[in-house]
């Protein structure tokens, strides 16, 4: 299994000379399992860069898993290419939501006025999976999803292949609830986490939905992940403050850390 980095801020798509290091498009995740198959994680502005680099040779068949409906997790969908190719079959996996259905809450989305075309204009065939607390198969490889603590209906996931495990956990707050995510993460090979906030910052936004870096210190601990790679970077923060909440959080939890950065290839195996 390979995971690669495509998008990696959060709240705000944030281009420009302070973060071309780290990158500036929001959550996206390429998982290619031993099959090559394609699983992405989330549909932030970086799906384009992903959808760019396929180049025509996509898949005919694609899952996509939505951690939540906030536009920074979303807002690239519609700027992904495989969605107007005919010949391709797009299952987007997502959170029940409150009083509507998931495929609604895309298709309103990509229709106007937010979107040029009709979503029934779009000449892929997309299929919609509602999930909470849930696991399955496919094709060899096991996913589990989980709620976790996070303004409105949100996920984490775990994906499980050949006895290695991946866990995406990118929107969390475990200062309001110590469990949130650790059913997944726990004893991953690789776990990306939310790390939004320093804990001064989170001290003025606590109810935003993310963790701070005294908060990630719990999360490793109790987790114990193989790796831990730091995502879901604060628009407001520059390549060198990123590197700077780096070395802050290495020194509580007394381990290595890693940033998520745009083109970062992680192998499991």
């Amino acid at each position: 299994m390979r995971a690669t980095i495509w998008g990696c801020r959060g709240s705000l798509a944030t281009p420009g000379p302070a973060t071309v290091g780290y990158g500036g498009n929001t959550s996206s995740v390429e998982v290619r399992t031993a099959a090559d198959g394609l699983l992405i994680l989330d549909a932030g502005t970086g799906i384009r860069t992903l959808g760019n680099a396929l180049a025509g040779e996509h898949p005919s068949q694609i899952h996509l898993l939505l951690t939540h409906m906030h536009l920074d997790h979303v807002e690239g969908l519609g700027f992904f290419p495989a969605l107007f190719d005919e010949g391709c079959e797009i299952t987007i996996w997502g959170p029940r939501q409150d009083g509507v259905s998931l495929r609604d809450r895309i298709a309103a989305y990509l229709s106007p006025p937010w979107f040029p075309l009709r979503f029934e204009q779009l000449p892929s065939r997309i299929e919609f999976v509602e999930i909470w607390q849930d696991s399955w198969e496919m094709d060899g490889v096991r996913i589990r999803s989980a709620p976790v603590r996070h303004p409105g209906p949100t996920l984490g996931y775990r994906i499980e292949e050949d006895g290695v495990a991946l866990a995406f956990v990118p929107d969390n707050e475990p200062g309001l609830d110590r469990e949130s995510g650790l059913s997944l993460a726990s004893g991953v090979d690789v776990l990306i986490h939310d790390a939004q906030y320093t804990s001064d910052e989170y001290s003025t936004r606590v109810g935003w939905g993310h963790t701070s870096l005294d908060d990630l210190v719990h999360v490793v601990a109790a987790a114990a992940p193989g790796r831990l790679v730091m995502f879901h970077h604060d628009p407001s923060h520059s390549d060198g403050a990123l590197e700077e909440m780096r070395a802050a959080a290495q020194e509580l939890t007394e381990r290595e850390l890693e940033l998520a950065r745009e083109g970062l290839q992680i192998t499991l195996d």
